[in-house]
């Protein structure tokens, strides 16, 4: 089923020549169906390729989806335009009084900084409280999960040595209808200089931690009543996002490693071996299918 988006969004264009299915607005609203409405708050510097990534795994599924893009308004985006964001995006005081099925909060390149330095967390946190009362199941990506832990659990981060880069395998530790369908073992991409705490999660009595690597740390953990996911790394990255990330970083002479298990025999010019495409595409259809759809309210004023 299709993902019904804003009219005119770059990110269709790039979708429709994948023949994901993308529905206007025009079109979706001669349909006499109840659509799943999912907000997308995106922290991530260059929107339009996080637009593309996740309404892709979004789109894997027979449901239909109606996206609304969030940003946060205390902060002033210095890699996409306003004119975009007045065009695309929605802030929260305009959804402030409306309830989604479900809803995602991205990663940021902020995971350095402590939480409370960062520009918007003081919205950030009035956001994820709002969440509690107004979305069924939130799907928190990278540093939007490690902000996630710490705001409704006290998880503290904790910084890296050296920037943690490449496809790490995982292992599954605990059984949910999250993981159906994926292997025991499960590739994941992490780009990041931070990490959260192992003995804090494993402490939190309203949290089970589901993934687990022992070089990359903890990797997917969820609320036990299902409302909450945390993902520590990026399962919806692109084939070449860390190779992009590789380059950029080389030719502003920053201090980074070739990413762990990335090119073929450590090799940039035998390309990428791409091993978590397919685990993306399950762990997105499950938390839509098991912890949005089936449980959210036909009616959403009904969400507690």
């Amino acid at each position: 089923m299709p993902i019904r988006v804003p009219n005119q969004l770059p990110a269709a264009q790039v979708l429709q020549k994948e023949n994901i299915f993308i529905m206007d607005e025009e079109c979706a609203i001669r349909q006499d169906i109840r659509e799943l409405k999912i907000a997308l708050l995106n922290l991530m510097p260059v929107k339009q390729d996080t637009e593309v990534q996740l309404l892709r795994l979004l789109g894997n599924t027979p449901l239909q989806i109606d996206i609304t893009l969030l940003r946060p308004a205390t902060h002033e985006s210095k890699n996409t335009s306003s004119e975009y964001l007045n065009t695309f995006y929605k802030t929260f005081e305009e959804v402030r009084e409306e309830k989604f099925d479900g809803m995602i909060i991205t990663g940021a390149p902020v995971e350095q900084m402590p939480f409370e330095e960062v520009t918007y967390w003081e919205e950030l946190t009035e956001i994820m409280e709002w969440t509690n009362t107004n979305v069924t199941s939130t799907f928190h990506i990278c540093w939007g999960a490690q902000a996630g832990l710490y705001y409704h659990y006290g998880i503290h981060k904790e910084l890296l040595k050296k920037k943690r880069f490449g496809i790490f395998e995982h292992t599954r530790i605990n059984n949910a209808p999250l993981l159906y369908g994926l292997d025991d073992k499960v590739s994941i991409p992490h780009s990041r200089h931070t990490e959260i705490s192992r003995q804090e999660v494993k402490a939190c009595n309203d949290l089970v931690m589901l993934l687990d690597s022992k070089e990359a740390g903890p990797a997917l953990m969820i609320s036990k009543d299902g409302k909450h996911i945390f993902a520590t790394g990026h399962a919806e990255y692109d084939p070449y996002t860390l190779g992009n990330e590789y380059k950029r970083d080389l030719a502003k002479n920053l201090p980074i490693e070739m990413p762990q298990n990335y090119f073929i025999q450590n090799n940039m010019e035998k390309g990428v071996c791409v091993n978590w495409r397919s685990h993306a595409y399950i762990l997105f259809s499950n938390w839509l299918n098991y912890y949005v759809y089936q449980v959210t309210p036909y009616n959403l004023k009904e969400i507690r």
